[in-house]
């Protein structure tokens, strides 16, 4: 038993319990194994930041469903808007009309990063909002070629498969489209080209690739119909970009005639302290796909683009959920709780807790790299700080030594780990959560180093 410094203690708990060793197995008879799972965690209930397993066991979550349960789990005002409504209609197909969907369309085109008014195209997930921006970019333009980037993730139906290079598992055995041409993210950490004299960032040194050796080497910029990226990438390690990096794509998207589609599907709705992440350079997509966090844990997936560029007609896309009652009301409610508070409480929390981890850097020599804004943060675990060697067995053996202590915690990239609370997670959850996170590195580094 571990005191700490917020007047709680650490403990070890007995996970996974009898209760959840018996679904474990059930589990394991019937559930594809395609899934990949982090913690024997069998869920009971929750609220807010914490959640409950079978056999009564607490946990704080910084994992927020990867970032959907952005108003915590079970927020009264969501699941209000939900029973209303299941009272009414569960589903009346995308072949007719209701005003919730108009209503949610309205508030997102308020919202949309960019000028002109939105056109808003709804579905089920993130991969299916990355399916339809890059199908319309495809259409509008009349080009056929892509540019991703190394470490990104954006899906695994083929098409968004063609741009996720974050794991070769992810891919391996699979033929996505081969339309996509990937250049390195502006991962400064680990630089994968080498910055050349005159370079203001690493960002320019990314873009100044793209210029003069793809466009002149292996593929016509006229030829390119989007470039689509994450502002801040997910899987690949929660990698925040250099200044330069974003106005200069944007520059060389208008140059080219090249539409710019940015990936706020994890990044968006609020988790970065703006409603979007692209938000942070000042620089305007031409389309915006977001998901995760839109409705609380309903699932949902929107695509917005500039208007002038939906040129595509009736029926040339389209789904059966799309406007999903269930999932425009709870949208909604997310969006009113995100506004009232719950952007300004990821800055806030994201601030503090930014401070937090800086300081244990200075105490752990595994920790090697912090970043992030808002409460989108990661840790990149190392060997030791001078060759930034990565330790990914570091990494998750922190995550199992947390879920054994209450806290659940997911790793991402090769050897990095996000920190995903709710948006309206409180400083005592949060200390809490940092308190058990330390404590479990402590232990993994004696362990390991």
């Amino acid at each position: 038993m571990v005191a700490t410094t917020t007047d709680h203690t650490i403990t070890r708990l007995n996970v996974p319990g009898p209760k959840a060793q018996t679904i474990l197995e059930r589990d394991r008879a019937v559930v594809s194994h395609a899934y990949g799972r982090v913690a024997d965690f069998v869920m009971s209930h929750g609220l807010g930041s914490q959640v409950y397993d079978v056999d009564g066991n607490r946990f704080i979550d910084f994992v927020s469903g990867i970032a959907v349960n952005s108003t915590g789990h079970s927020h009264p005002h969501v699941v209000r808007a939900i029973q209303q409504q299941a009272e009414k209609f569960l589903h009346i197909s995308s072949d007719y009309y209701h005003e919730s969907w108009v209503r949610l369309s309205e508030r997102l085109d308020e919202i949309a990063p960019f000028s002109e008014p939105a056109s808003v195209f709804v579905g089920n997930s993130g991969t299916e909002a990355v399916e339809g921006a890059i199908k319309l970019a495809r259409y509008h333009t009349g080009r056929p070629n892509f540019i991703g980037f190394m470490g990104g993730f954006h899906g695994r139906t083929l098409g968004a498969l063609g741009f996720t290079a974050s794991k070769t598992t992810q891919r391996r055995g699979f033929l996505p489209i081969r339309e996509v041409t990937h250049a390195p993210y502006p991962y400064e950490y680990r630089p994968v080209l080498a910055m050349q004299p005159g370079d203001a960032d690493y960002g320019e040194t990314v873009i100044n690739y793209l210029e003069k050796i793809i466009f002149k080497s292996i593929l016509a910029p006229e030829d390119v119909a989007a470039v689509l990226v994450e502002p801040i990438q997910g899987e690949g390690g929660y990698v925040v970009p250099p200044a330069s990096f974003f106005p200069r794509l944007r520059e060389l998207c208008d140059r080219h005639g090249i539409l710019l589609i940015v990936d706020e599907v994890q990044s968006g709705m609020g988790r970065t302290g703006k409603w979007w992440a692209i938000e942070h350079w000042g620089v305007k997509p031409d389309i915006i796909c977001t998901a995760k966090g839109i409705a609380s844990g309903v699932p949902l997936g929107a695509v917005l683009a500039k208007r002038s560029l939906a040129t595509w007609p009736t029926g040339a896309h389209g789904n059966t959920y799309g406007g999903n009652p269930l999932a425009m009301v709870a949208a909604l409610a997310t969006m009113e709780v995100l506004e009232n508070g719950g952007i300004q409480n990821a800055v806030d929390q994201g601030d503090y807790i930014l401070q937090r981890l800086h300081a244990m850097a200075a105490r752990h020599p595994s920790m090697g790299d912090v970043r992030g804004k808002g409460l989108m943060l990661g840790v990149e675990f190392v060997q030791d700080k001078v060759t930034k060697v990565a330790d990914a067995r570091l990494r998750n053996r922190i995550v199992e030594l947390a879920f054994e202590h209450g806290l659940l915690i997911m790793g991402c990239g090769a050897n990095s780990m996000r920190i995903i609370p709710p948006l309206v997670v409180t400083r005592a959850e949060v200390d809490e959560g940092l308190d058990i996170f330390e404590h479990a590195l402590t232990m993994a580094e004696q362990e390991l180093l």
